[in-house]
């Protein structure tokens, strides 16, 4: 699958390279600012219990 998204991706190597180290800062961003404090909502951090 990385294979055929490498083959689809536009221009040389280095255009290559920049465009995924974008990509990947732009889809941890997203998960950052948007999916992670979504998922907050569900998880309730105040009953956190460690047994033994």
């Amino acid at each position: 699958m990385y294979a055929a998204l490498w083959r689809l991706m536009p221009g040389p190597l280095w255009l290559r390279v920049l465009l995924l180290a974008f990509l990947f800062t732009a889809v941890l961003a997203g998960l950052v600012l948007f999916v992670f404090p979504w998922l907050d909502t569900f998880v309730n951090t105040n009953e956190v219990t460690v047994g033994t």
